[in-house]
């Protein structure tokens, strides 16, 4: 489950979408809410690591021009999560969903590049706007739907507002950072009194370093892909597995 959650957090193949598809078509019970929120937990430290220059930047100049782009890019997947929340619990009941939404993602991976190879894109933190922020997180908010891969969405959007690819990647997992952080602060939340007592502890250390690691390599591949302008290779993996999960669904 660490593997899982690490490199599909971010590879642009939709994390919510692999774990419908684990609960559906293996017959995995869903983890301990103690064990899923340390996991997600643990997929912020290879952000933090890669990214601590940003990171750093953002902490000693909290009202610089980067960190009000990321409040910005925040707000409509707060206000879409908050307010659709009905609509995206029910939505991660259904294979068809997912199936439909990984051809979305490979869908936007493929029309990204396309765009992209056809106009210079050569925005940075200086001549990005609040608008560029805002439309990149209405992505995010959108890839809240399983089968919609959320780094795949966030940097499609951030290329097709004209960022280059560095700063694509760059603003795509900054904006993790409070996602992630804010859905397992609500995981916290909602564990009961005691949930900690009386763990069987490795494997829910295990969990999390596998993450960890695992999202270090993920972040590392999607780099390397968006850089040499490879980043459609995945959207043939979406595809093949948006076909067989909408296969699966019209057989169960």
């Amino acid at each position: 489950m660490g593997l899982v959650q690490g490199l599909t957090e971010f590879l642009p193949v939709s994390s919510s979408g692999h774990l419908v598809i684990f609960q559906h078509l293996l017959g995995i019970q869903e983890p301990p809410l103690t064990f899923d929120t340390l996991v997600h937990l643990g997929t912020l430290v290879p952000v933090f690591v890669i990214f601590w220059e940003d990171i750093a930047d953002i902490i000693k100049r909290p009202f610089s021009r980067l960190p009000l782009l990321v409040v910005v890019g925040c707000i409509p997947a707060a206000i879409m999560g908050i307010g659709l929340q009905p609509l995206f619990e029910k939505a991660f009941e259904s294979l068809l969903v997912v199936g439909i939404g990984l051809l979305i993602t490979g869908g936007i991976l493929v029309l990204s590049e396309k765009v992209q190879v056809s106009k210079i894109r050569n925005k940075t933190w200086s001549t990005m706007t609040a608008w560029d922020a805002l439309l990149i997180g209405v992505m995010q908010g959108i890839a809240i739907t399983p089968g919609i891969s959320r780094s795949g969405s966030t940097i499609a959007g951030s290329l097709l507002r004209g960022l280059n690819r560095e700063y694509a990647a760059r603003f795509s997992f900054l904006l993790s950072i409070p996602a992630i952080l804010g859905a397992g602060l609500l995981q916290l939340m909602d564990l009961p009194a005691g949930a900690f007592t009386g763990l069987n502890w490795l494997p829910y250390l295990i969990g999390p370093v596998i993450a960890a690691i695992s999202g270090y390599i993920a972040i590392k591949l999607v780099l390397m892909f968006l850089k040499s302008g490879r980043l459609s290779v995945f959207s043939y993996y979406c595809w093949a597995v948006g076909i067989i999960t909408l296969i699966s669904y019209m057989v169960i």
